[in-house]
């Protein structure tokens, strides 16, 4: 390239010089023409004759001296000539003998006369694997890319500052290359040349002892870092280099220590067979015992015959067998619970031979054991079951028989249902086994198919049942879409019928009941229960009360399998009956407690006069305002009698008030049981005279002591006693008596009179209920009312046994410590 663009500047100087010499003759005549030019164009008038003489001999010196210069500057020109044209020969032959100095070798040579000019390529780049010269400076071209950037950086600094440098490098296509680059003569130049000859095959070798030698650092490494113990020995045997897992199984410091003191790993009986196999040159492999840092190990051993000795590893196969003993195991307890299935198991390999069959498979086809201990095949059990017709009856026995083995060649398992003589249906799965041979499974499922019919008909009867009801059913499931509901859901709430075959959501069967009712607290509580918002599930019952006036109770009910059950009862008619008998119990009530108000209200209005009338007839009877006829005491003595009966009913009534209204309170004292009947007693000894009655007292001796409010125990007596009188005959006896039961105290009162029906029991202790059953007996029917008042008070209670006939037996039965205080205040 450089040689053209010589030569090309030489020959334009040789046109330049050779071109003067004409140039100049051919400017003397033009001269010489001006100046003819100009004489004639001169005026004579103007010029004179001696000025004419004058310019004519200028003309003629001025032509004479160039004539002079240009002979003498053409000869000059000559000679310059010829020396160009002897230097333009002598650099064609330099650049000749350059030129085959650079064929000499594969090379390529780059030149840059300046920073920014353009470079200048000599040379073929073919060795660099790229075609033309021009693009071996596309280094990531030809070089990998660490030595292109690296070239890449030293080109910049030799073409900015200067700076040489020199590489080898080996090319993609595998040549090694020599880049040098060094500033010549004020310009930059880089060679690249191919390396050949010796000095490639010593980089080449060069390049294969570094690979190698990393291959055996990082091999090294390997074996070094290897949890298995490894070793290498030398030709005589003798241990050579060990790795650590090895100096730590044998228990030594470091490798060398083993190695220095020849720690052996294997017993004595695996090195002497690992001697005989290097003596012979053979590998030795064995699993053996070994002692492993103080351990009892079982190693997989290899040792193999090398170039430089023998090398052997020792794999720790101690889980794997520990591993192996547990499959074991669980294969056996596999084999084990496959027996105690009532599912028959049989397997049989690729020849169609029974290797293997459970317990399951010997009861259910009652095979003799000694037959399925010989291995037999396939067909030899289906015959021998079709011989005993357990085998379902077919008409063509050999096509069936081949489809049931057709599952050993197929590739995916095959299910069928073989109907037996004897009424029993098995389920049949046979799947081929990844080794060959097929795997058979027979269920008996006749007790589920009977299960099943029967399960059928019993949904069916539950769904008439369901649709018979009155009572509006629906079933959500736990997505919270309605699977069930009977017709009388879908009248109540006037909707389709066959909504339960669309399966809508929760919100949308809300959605259309909601005109009938439009509360939306309900219904949010029913749609959480469905969908399982509750933290627990549990039942939830409401009333709705709907805009046409119909009433339902609702119930939720979570049912096992995750879905809810809502019924919807009728209930408008019972609510109607339950309002009216709250309104006329309402009523009832209100005009009882009109009537207790005004019995209280009159007993204290007559209570103040009575006491007056009992007074002044006390007065009266005293004789102390004036003496009395007989007649006068009479009728002064039935005034006090008759009006101290009245006071006592009054009082009576004044008691029951004061209990009703939680006022009564309790004077708790250690009351004498028998003392207290005495008193009693006492108070009617003139009844019981008149009426002409005994009273009998049995005190049993352990009654002891009552804690009780005296003066209200004897009230309680003085009721009954008295109760007991106006029910008996003249000559009758009555029984009072008193005993300890456990921690109660009963103290009863029996009498012999005419006894008591079993419809007027029941309301002998209500309030202003008097019967006289046929006695003189009569009274305001407040006397057991208070009884059990007062004996409820005291916790205790009261117990009615009578029959018509054979008398009345009153018990009050009083806990023996009495009621606490707070609750005697209640």
């Amino acid at each position: 390239m450089r040689r053209s663009s010589r030569q090309e500047r030489g020959s334009d100087g040789w046109r330049r010089h050779a071109l003067l010499p004409g140039l100049v003759a051919s400017q003397v005549p033009s001269v010489a023409l001006a100046q003819g030019e100009l004489l004639t164009r001169l005026r004579p008038e103007l010029l004179g004759t001696s000025a004419l003489s004058l310019i004519f001999a200028g003309l003629t010196v001025f032509a004479a001296t160039t004539s002079l210069v240009y002979v003498r500057e053409r000869a000059r020109w000559q000679r310059r000539e010829t020396a160009l044209a002897r230097e333009l020969e002598a650099a064609r032959g330099q650049q000749d003998r350059l030129s085959a100095l650079l064929a000499a070798d594969p090379q390529v040579v780059v030149s840059w006369n300046g920073r920014n000019a353009e470079p200048v390529f000599e040379g073929d780049s073919g060795f660099l694997g790229a075609p033309g010269a021009t693009l071996a400076l596309a280094y990531g071209a030809w070089a990998p890319p660490v030595e292109a950037k690296k070239l890449e950086l030293a080109t910049d600094a030799l073409k900015e500052r200067g700076e040489a440098f020199g590489f080898t490098l080996r090319s993609k296509t595998g040549p090694f290359i020599d880049v040098e680059g060094r500033p010549v003569a004020g310009q930059a130049v880089i060679r690249f040349r191919e390396v050949t000859g010796e000095r490639a095959q010593v980089l080449a070798l060069r390049g294969e002892l570094e690979r190698v030698s990393g291959d055996h650092k990082a091999l090294a490494g390997l074996l070094a870092g290897l949890p298995q113990p490894a070793w290498t020995r030398n030709p005589e045997g003798r241990l050579s280099w060990c790795n650590a897992a090895y100096a730590r199984a044998v228990e030594a410091a470091d490798g060398s220590e083993a190695v220095k003191n020849g720690l052996e790993l294997l017993d004595r009986s695996e090195r002497e067979g690992a001697a005989r196999a290097r003596r012979e040159g053979q590998p030795f492999s064995a699993r053996a015992p070994a002692v492993v840092a103080g351990q009892r190990r079982t190693l997989d051993i290899l040792e193999l015959p090398t170039p430089t000795g023998f090398a052997g590893i020792a794999t720790d196969m101690s889980e794997l067998e520990a591993v192996r003993a547990d499959l074991q195991r669980q294969m056996d307890a596999h084999v084990r619970t496959l027996d105690r299935l009532k599912t028959a198991v049989a397997v049989f390999d690729a020849s169609q031979r029974l290797v293997y069959h459970n317990s399951g498979f010997e009861t259910l086809w009652s095979l003799d054991p000694s037959f399925l201990d010989g291995h037999p095949s396939d067909g030899e059990i289906l015959d021998r079951l079709r011989s005993e017709r357990r085998l379902p009856e077919l008409g063509d026995y050999r096509s069936w028989k081949a489809g049931v083995q057709a599952a050993y060649t197929s590739t995916r398992a095959n299910e069928d249902w073989w109907y037996l003589p004897d009424g029993r249906t098995i389920h049949v799965v046979a799947s081929p086994n990844p080794q060959g041979g097929v795997t058979y499974l027979f269920d008996d499922v006749t007790e589920r198919f009977t299960l099943e019919s029967r399960f059928n008909a019993l949904s069916r009867t539950q769904r008439e049942t369901l649709d018979s009801l009155r009572e509006g059913v629906a079933v959500f499931g736990s997505d919270g879409r309605l699977k069930l509901s009977n017709p009388a859901f879908a009248q109540s709430w006037k909707i389709e019928a066959d909504l339960a075959s669309a399966a809508p959501h929760i919100d949308e069967v809300v959605r259309l009941c909601r005109p009938l009712f439009p509360q939306d607290e309900i219904w949010s509580e029913l749609h959480s229960v469905v969908t399982g918002v509750r933290d627990a599930r549990e039942d939830y019952g409401c009333r709705m009360e709907r805009r046409d006036g119909t009433v339902l109770d609702c119930a939720a009910a979570p049912l096992p399998d995750g879905a809810t059950l809502i019924s919807f009862a009728d209930v408008t008619a019972s609510v109607n009956v339950e309002r009216a008998l709250t309104e006329k119990n309402d009523a009832l009530e209100k005009v009882s407690r009109l009537r207790e108000d005004f019995v209280h209200h009159v007993s204290y209005e007559l209570r103040s006069p009575l006491t007056n009338i009992i007074g002044f007839a006390q007065l009266l009877g005293t004789e102390a305002i004036g003496a009395l006829n007989e007649k006068q005491r009479d009728y002064t003595s039935h005034i006090v009698r008759s009006s101290g009966a009245l006071l006592a009913i009054i009082n009576d009534i004044l008691d029951l008030a004061t209990i009703d209204n939680g006022a009564l309170t309790l004077e708790l004292e250690e009351v004498d049981v028998a003392e207290t009947i005495a008193q009693a007693a006492a108070g009617l000894h003139d009844r019981l005279t008149g009426s002409k009655l005994d009273l009998k007292v049995e005190i049993a001796a352990q009654t002891g002591l009552l804690r009780a409010d005296g003066k209200r125990l004897r009230q309680v007596l003085f009721n009954l006693i008295s109760n007991a009188i106006g029910f008996s005959s003249p000559g009758q006896t009555i029984t009072v008596s008193a005993a300890r039961d456990g921690g109660d105290i009963r103290i009863t009162v029996a009498d012999q009179g005419r006894g008591i029906p079993a419809e007027v029991k029941e309301k002998v202790f209500d309030r202003f209920e008097s019967h006289s059953l046929g006695s003189s007996h009569r009274g305001v029917g407040l006397g057991l009312s208070i009884v059990r008042s007062i004996v409820e008070l005291h916790g205790g209670r009261v117990e009615l046994d009578s029959a018509p006939g054979r008398g009345t037996r009153v018990t009050a039965v009083f806990p023996s410590e009495g009621v606490s205080m707070s609750d005697a205040a209640e």
